[in-house]
């Protein structure tokens, strides 16, 4: 055999053996990747909003909105937030539905005009909705998302002077009108 001839069978069999070891490694990778389990669980936990709210009122004295939830919708957040940058005291509750729909509660205290523009930034007023005995300002973005972001749709109920409820996220407008009208309940109950 010429040296040529072996340089050549050398590195015809370096290609292979390079060949070979992907091969090796990939097949090693996927047993690996079958062979672990995996957890499919939902990863974000349902909160007592209830018990939350609760101690918000306690701590506050404010009569802080916890509305009951339609049959499978849950609650993935909720604070209270006394002393917030911006100087205006809220309540914050995230619900989550069935169908992975999400509407958010925020429940503001003393506010003003800047606080309000600034939540509702990049909506115009689109309606007002009768629902029941309160009237809420509906809100649209002025860009259209796809997918659609969680402030491009807004219910505003101003329900006393200076307090208002703000209902936004990715849902039906079955869905905003469900959750509107659980927390005109508790309105209701809260000035009986």
């Amino acid at each position: 055999m010429s040296e040529d001839a072996a340089a050549k069978r050398r590195a015809r069999q370096t290609v292979n053996n390079l060949i070979l070891a992907l091969i090796a490694s990939l097949g090693i990778m996927l047993a690996i990747i079958l062979i672990v389990p995996r957890d499919d669980s939902n990863r974000i936990q349902k909160v007592d909003y209830k018990s939350i709210a609760l101690e918000a009122k306690a701590s506050s004295g404010k009569q802080i909105i916890a509305p009951e939830l339609p049959t499978g919708w849950w609650a993935n957040s909720a604070r209270w937030s006394p002393k917030p940058v911006d100087a205006v005291q809220n309540w914050y509750v995230g619900f989550v539905g069935p169908k992975n729909q999400y509407i958010g509660l925020t429940q503001a205290f003393n506010i003003n005009p800047t606080w309000l523009a600034f939540q509702l930034k990049g909506n115009l007023l689109a309606e007002t909705k009768k629902i029941g005995l309160y009237t809420w300002d509906v809100y649209q973005s002025t860009e259209v998302h796809n997918p659609p972001k969680t402030k491009d749709f807004a219910m505003v109920l101003k329900y006393n002077e200076h307090d208002v409820a703000i209902i936004y996220g990715v849902a039906r407008p079955q869905d905003f009108d469900t959750i509107a009208k659980a927390i005109q309940i508790k309105l209701m109950e809260r000035s009986k």
